[in-house]
């Protein structure tokens, strides 16, 4: 493994680069939104398959209370059970509760976001089917099951969450639902022994209803200003095109809206940040990273009534240009980027079937550069990712949690001095493929990891949450 993970980080010194965006594809794939709802088809179709499978059942993932080291590349739960044995390196395995143990009705985990209290205490809002689960994760690693917050209209795959500094930001698919704005500080004095299922007439700090549809693929937040963003809020052909949608919160009970960035169409999901970096003509400006289906492109949204599209910037293998994060916000001179569909679709350096992460040069707002990529080592596909102190935190789907070491960037941004440090598979049931994996919507969505002490929270689609930490001296 150490060998082909070796020969597979080589191969991704041959250079990627920058291209235009393909204005022929994008208008018969992307903006017409063909591709969008085929990529929902196919997740759907992977789902059903699941269920079909059994591999829903809650019944099947009993807690696991011990703490489970990781030694000599596996975590062992239930010596002789493949599916209790997890491939890992450097992470060891605290704590696991199924979605049911988390209160979720219908199975179906989705985004998950974390926040600490003004005391120190560690809580994580859980995406589900059903609404967002709630749990503090004490001192021990073990997770303490608060309660939840129902879905707002009705149940969808789709659920992501974010944090706005005591506030946790949710949104859905789910037509009708709207931006949920929920105060975990409620969750400060809640007796364990009694969960508590908050309503959402009476306990919501503010609900935002001016979306199309009521649905939005994405949210994003700033805390260093008083707005949160939705992103992908259908349908295509409204006002705001599925862009970028501006919703100021300095009154978080009465969220408003003055306007949009409309003018790439489709935005699947974004970073937003107040920039600091080389490009020194926006410095102090809102700047937004779009990840916009097939292509990089930057906005200017300090003035929310005339937001200005900096570059649209696609690159070689763009299949579904997903998310991504800047590698120092406090000097946004290079971007991680992760694609969706190269590695499903075969296309570019994806096609082996190993997630890619992209390497791009954005000293320039203007005129990104694509310097280079690292291709994974496991077989699978990247879904998210951010990077804290140099370290990219990516949810690989079936893959699992994985951590790249990405602080050579800034002196070699080709990607050959990138290495994954660590990793937790959580999704064991395609170990015994041929290659380690398979290329599937299956596994993890999301993953939170900034807490401080060091405890990582891992969601998964079948199974439920994970809470996972790194063995000492990792990350030195």
């Amino acid at each position: 493994m150490i060998i082909q993970t070796l020969l597979l980080s080589l191969a991704a010194l041959v250079a990627a680069k920058e291209l235009p965006k393909d204005l022929v594809k994008a208008a018969q794939l992307y903006d017409s939104g063909i591709r969008h709802a085929n990529n929902i088809a196919l997740k759907m179709e992977t789902f059903a398959r699941q269920e079909a499978a059994g591999r829903l059942n809650s019944d099947l993932y009993p807690e696991i209370k011990g703490v489970v080291e990781c030694i000599n590349g596996t975590a062992i739960v239930e010596p002789g059970n493949a599916n209790m044995t997890f491939r890992c390196n450097n992470i060891d395995l605290y704590h696991f509760l199924s979605h049911a143990n988390l209160g979720s009705k219908l199975v179906g985990g989705s985004s998950t976001w974390g926040w600490t209290s003004p005391d120190g205490r560690e809580f994580v809002a859980i995406g589900q089917r059903d609404g967002a689960a709630f749990v503090e994760i004490n001192k021990q690693g073990k997770m303490i099951y608060l309660g939840r917050l129902p879905e707002y209209s009705i149940p969808s795959l789709w659920r992501e969450i974010r944090g706005y500094r005591d506030l946790m930001i949710i949104g859905s698919e789910a037509p009708g639902h709207g931006i949920q704005i929920f105060d975990m500080k409620k969750l400060l004095d809640i007796d364990p022994a009694r969960p508590v299922t908050f309503n959402n007439s009476k306990d919501l700090t503010g609900h935002f209803d001016g979306l199309p549809w009521g649905r939005t693929h994405n949210v994003v937040t700033n805390p260093a200003t008083n707005f949160i963003y939705s992103v992908g809020a259908q349908p295509r052909n409204s006002s705001c095109a599925s862009g970028i949608i501006f919703i100021d919160i300095s009154d978080p009970s009465n969220p408003t809206s003055p306007g949009c960035a409309s003018a790439d169409g489709y935005v699947h999901d974004a970073q937003c940040l107040i920039y600091k970096g080389p490009d020194t003509q926006f410095e102090g400006h809102e700047i937004c990273y779009g990840y916009n289906e097939d292509t990089l492109t930057i906005y200017d949204v300090t003035d929310k009534k005339k937001p200005v599209i900096l570059s649209i910037t696609s690159y070689e293998g763009a299949a579904y240009t997903h998310q991504g994060w800047v590698l120092d916000a406090n000097n946004q001179h290079y971007l991680l980027l992760d694609d969706e569909y190269d590695e499903y679709e075969k296309v570019g350096p994806g096609k082996e079937g190993h997630p890619i992460t992209y390497i791009w040069d954005i000293s320039s707002l203007k005129a990104p550069k694509q310097t280079g990529f690292y291709r994974s080592g496991a077989r699978g596909i990247d879904h998210n990712q951010y990077v804290i102190d140099g370290f990219a935190m990516q949810s690989n789907y079936g893959s699992g949690f994985r951590v790249l070491d990405v602080r050579s960037i800034p002196q070699d941004p080709t990607g050959k001095g990138v290495k994954e440090v660590a990793f937790f598979d959580i999704y064991p049931e395609d170990d015994a493929e041929l290659g380690g994996g398979i290329v599937d919507f299956v596994g993890t969505w999301g993953s939170y990891a900034y807490f401080k002490s060091g405890y990582i929270f891992v969601n998964t689609m079948e199974r439920g949450g994970f809470v996972l930490k790194m063995k000492e001296g990792t990350r030195v």
